[in-house]
């Protein structure tokens, strides 16, 4: 566990401690008593759990290639669609400049260091990630959008385990994520004629034949 020492770079311009600080405290609590591997591994889901995400989009993108062109115009738009939510959720973390709770209270002992003093908290980027990803792609690819709908989740949680984010800032990234991706992916979803085209010549084996014809 590593304790954490305040230190800001300018006056605070938020404080979230007052939403749900004492369950972020608690969870911190749990953290900090629960057995070292379960923190390593904690630790390892949060830093490299993204990359799941990308192989589930390789994956949709493989089963893609024997559906219909609506379905491999959203798996082809999921990743343009998860920038886009990062995008917006960046702009929310520059306008309400929430401090880190590993900063913002005194006595946090975090799993893993503390991000830097203008790191925002607010939203979770890795959460808005996840949760637009695993959004994109169950519009695409139901049996791989619940699998990540649940590696979203635990990435969520991860973030508060390990110290980086108050429960809210998970909570509302999640929903950023979903209320970005689903609308853009359904709308991803236009393109479908060009993906026709598209499979009649050079990129058929890139596309596929599409031969089923429901996501």
């Amino acid at each position: 566990m590593i304790p954490n020492v305040p230190q800001h770079a300018r006056p605070l311009a938020y404080d979230g401690s007052g939403i749900d600080g004492g369950l972020y405290a608690r969870i911190n609590g749990w953290a900090e008593a629960a057995p070292h591997w379960l923190d390593r591994l904690v630790v390892l889901w949060s830093g490299l759990g993204l990359a799941l995400f990308a192989l589930l989009m390789v994956w949709a993108w493989w089963r893609a290639r024997g559906a219909s062109a609506v379905v491999m115009a959203r798996v082809l738009a999921a990743p343009v669609v998860v920038v886009a939510a990062y995008l917006v959720n960046s702009g929310f973390k520059s306008v309400v400049e929430e401090v880190r709770p590993c900063r913002q209270l005194p006595d946090t002992v975090t799993v893993e260091a503390c991000p830097g003093p203008t790191d925002w908290s607010f939203p979770s980027n890795h959460t808005v990630i996840a949760f637009a990803a695993a959004a994109a792609l169950w519009t695409a690819d139901r049996r791989l959008g619940r699998i990540a709908a649940l590696a979203a989740v635990l990435m969520g949680a991860s973030r508060v385990w390990v110290g980086a984010h108050y429960p809210h800032d998970v909570l509302v990234g999640a929903l950023v994520g979903v209320l970005v991706a689903v609308p853009l992916a359904l709308l991803a979803g236009r393109a479908a004629p060009l993906v026709d085209r598209l499979r009649e010549g050079r990129w058929a084996p890139v596309l596929g034949t599409g031969t089923v014809g429901t996501a």
